[in-house]
C-alpha cells in the first residue's frame, strides 16, 4: 500500500508527564521538538504531505497521534484509548480527521483499543490484546471493518505494551519481529526479520512508499533490513523511547 499523507502532532512541553515504564528517564523537551522535527522531514522524504498538528498541552501523551484513531483506505476509526488520561485525546482526532475522511466510526464504552495494537498488512488487521486493548474493543473493530470489507484475527499478548512494539511489516510479505511474537503462529506465513533481544526497540519501523525509517542506534537489525534492498533512514529516537513510544506512534499515515 502506498502512502500519500500523514498527521503528526507536535510534543508538548507536558510531555515530562506522559506515561512511562521505561525507566530511562525524563524526556528533554527541546530534544524531544527537534527530534520530532526530523520524524517530519523523514516522512516528506519518504514522499508524504504532512499535516502538523499544534501541541496539546492537556494531554502529555497527544504526540503519540496513532493511538486514538485508526486510518483505513476507506474509513478512518475513532478508537477508545485503555488509560483514562488518554480518552479524551479521541475529541480533537476526531475533528482533524472528520473532513479527511467520509466515513467516520467511533468505538464505544466498555471497549477499548489503541492504534499502537493494530497492524495493518494488505487488507488485513491484527489486533493485539493488551493492557490498552480488551476484547470488546477489538470487536468492534472488526465489526466495523468487516463493513468496509476488510479481515482481521486477534492476537493475544502477555509482555509488549503494544502489538507493534513487537512487530512490523516492511513489505514484501517480510516482517520484523522480536520477543514473544517470533514465534507467534499468526505470523508463520511470513518471512521474518528476527530482531536480538538487545535491539527489540528497534522492532517497531516504519515502511514508507519503498523506504524503511528505522530508529539509529541498531547496527544489526538496520543491516539485516538493508541486506534484503531496502533503503532506510535513521532517526534519533531517544526522548520519545523514555515515554514508551516507537517511530509507528508518531504518526497516522493513509
Amino acid at each position: 500500500m502506498r502512502f500519500s499523507k500523514a498527521i503528526v502532532r507536535k510534543p508538548g512541553r507536558n510531555i515530562v508527564k506522559a506515561i512511562s515504564s521505561a525507566n530511562l528517564g525524563l524526556p528533554v523537551y527541546k530534544k524531544a521538538v527537534k527530534q520530532h522535527a526530523k520524524y517530519v522531514e523523514a516522512l516528506v522524504h519518504c514522499g508524504l504531505q504532512v499535516q502538523v498538528l499544534d501541541p496539546d498541552e492537556k494531554h502529555p501523551d497527544a504526540v503519540f497521534v496513532e493511538d486514538p484513531a485508526l486510518v483505513t483506505g476507506k474509513c478512518a476509526i475513532i478508537t477508545r484509548p485503555g488509560v483514562s488520561s488518554r480518552v479524551t485525546e479521541t475529541e480533537s482526532m476526531s475533528a482533524v480527521l472528520s473532513p479527511c475522511f467520509k466515513n467516520l466510526e467511533q468505538i464505544a464504552h466498555p471497549g477499548t483499543i489503541e492504534g499502537g495494537d493494530i497492524l495493518m498488512i494488505n487488507d488485513h488487521f491484527y489486533i493485539g490484546l493488551s493492557e490498552r486493548t480488551n476484547q470488546e474493543g477489538a470487536d468492534q473493530v472488526t465489526f466495523i471493518l468487516e463493513r468496509y470489507g476488510y479481515s482481521s484475527s486477534v492476537i493475544e499478548l502477555k509482555e509488549f505494551l503494544h502489538l507493534k512494539t513487537g512487530v512490523s511489516s516492511i513489505g514484501d510479505n517480510i516482517l520484523l519481529v522480536s520477543g514473544e511474537l517470533i514465534t507467534c503462529k499468526a505470523f508463520e506465513k511470513f518471512r521474518k526479520i528476527i530482531v536480538p533481544e538487545t535491539e527489540s526497540y528497534a522492532a517497531n519501523c516504519l515502511s514508507i512508499n519503498g523506504k524503511v525509517i528505522v530508529p539509529s542506534g541498531y547496527p544489526s537489525t538496520v543491516g539485516s533490513i538493508q541486506s534484503l534492498g531496502y533503503d532506510t533512514v535513521e532517526l534519533d529516537m531517544s526522548e520519545f523511547r523514555k515515554i514508551d513510544g516507537g517511530l509507528s506512534c508518531l504518526s497516522l499515515r493513509y
